[in-house]
């Protein structure tokens, strides 16, 4: 039988052919490849065309065969920064100023939707230099945030109000409470996900500082930074024997460490699949507000991730010098956003800046 093959010389096939010829015979298939200008192919049995990477004759028509590369067409992408993704709820942006704080959360431009909430409770327990305040970085979806943003308050405020005196110790077990106790209520819910804390109390002229997962809080002195938290995360050395002391493992997968393999932080509400090694416990430091404490800055890795903890701080403090008239406490947390957003940050970001000699002065 005959048979007939184009041959791509071009980027685009030639309507030139070449003959392919296939001659059977008991004892042996010859194939033989000829050319186009060229006289019939050899008939010994021995002959054999030497064939190229691409699978053609190495020569056609005393010319090496070359595949171009097609000219490349450059397609122009929309902006997907604030662009309603199938699924989303709409919620791109969340801002809010008052006296003492600010803090201003934006959708990152991947999510589906925003996974970021925060609270801010001024006048705790009826008390004016009392407040509460905390960032939630939620995963697997917006509802561990939601219900933490709002039960983690009410049940402070309640654990607060039940003691008789308010020393340091019962605000700190007090805290432990509401974390505690957010999750076992949160899990009783049967909802998925799970999100990461940071939060703040004052009261008493002192600061209370916890967390659970790898939010952070930094406090400017000065104008010098200092990180009052440390992440929660399998790849802390404590954190990585806690897991493996209760038959975990931590294992490196798509770029980081994480818990079974999967889930990239070690502490945080929620999270059922994990609960028996993603503790809700929170690691909880208690400052004294002096008169050198200007400022915490509470965030979602979103921030950390890509700014170090003194850029935070330089670039919020001059919004708090005397000179300073151009701009509000809100605009240092947009500030903020939008540097890490220029750095490649696609994550939700959550920032807020509490001004610490609000409440004690």
């Amino acid at each position: 039988m005959s048979c007939s093959v184009a041959i791509a010389n071009s980027p685009v096939f030639s309507p030139s052919r070449v003959p392919l010829s296939c001659k059977a015979s008991s004892e042996a298939l010859t194939l033989a490849l000829t050319e186009a200008s060229t006289s019939p192919a050899p008939s010994s049995p021995s002959y054999r065309p030497v064939l190229s990477s691409n699978g053609f004759g190495s020569r056609l028509g005393g010319s090496l065969l070359k595949r171009k590369r097609p000219v490349r067409i450059d397609i122009p992408l929309p902006d997907t920064a604030f662009v309603d993704l199938p699924g989303s709820d709409g919620c791109k942006e969340l801002e809010e100023e008052s006296e003492g704080f600010a803090v201003y959360c934006k959708r990152g431009r991947k999510r589906v939707e925003m996974e970021d909430r925060y609270v801010a409770k001024i006048d705790l327990c009826g008390d004016s230099k009392t407040a509460f305040f905390g960032v939630f970085d939620g995963h697997n979806g917006k509802q561990a945030a939601e219900f933490t943003s709002v039960k983690m308050g009410e049940l402070l405020s309640e654990e607060i109000r039940k003691q008789e005196e308010t020393t340091t110790v019962e605000i700190e077990e007090a805290i432990k409470y509401g974390y505690m106790r957010t999750d076992e209520q949160f899990l009783s819910e049967n909802i998925s996900g799970g999100t990461c804390c940071v939060t703040a109390v004052i009261r008493n002229g002192e600061l209370f500082i916890s967390n659970a997962g790898d939010c952070r809080a930094v406090l400017s002195r000065d104008g010098k930074a200092e990180a009052i938290t440390s992440d929660h995360r399998p790849s802390r050395e404590d954190e990585r024997d806690r897991i493996e002391n209760l038959g975990g493992f931590v294992h490196y997968c798509h770029g980081t460490w994480r818990v079974q393999g999967s889930l990239a932080v070690s502490r945080g509400i929620g999270d059922s699949h994990f609960k028996q090694w993603v503790i809700p416990e929170p690691e909880t430091q208690t400052l004294q507000i002096g008169s050198k404490s200007e400022f915490v800055i509470l965030a979602s890795d979103g921030l950390w991730d890509k700014v170090t903890n003194q850029e935070a701080v330089n670039t919020v403090h001059p919004f708090f010098t005397e000179n300073h008239k151009t701009g509000s406490i809100a605009s240092a947390c947009k500030k903020l956003v939008e540097l890490s957003i220029s750095r490649g940050s696609a994550d939700d970001i959550s920032v807020m800046i509490i001004q610490l000699q609000h409440f004690i002065s």
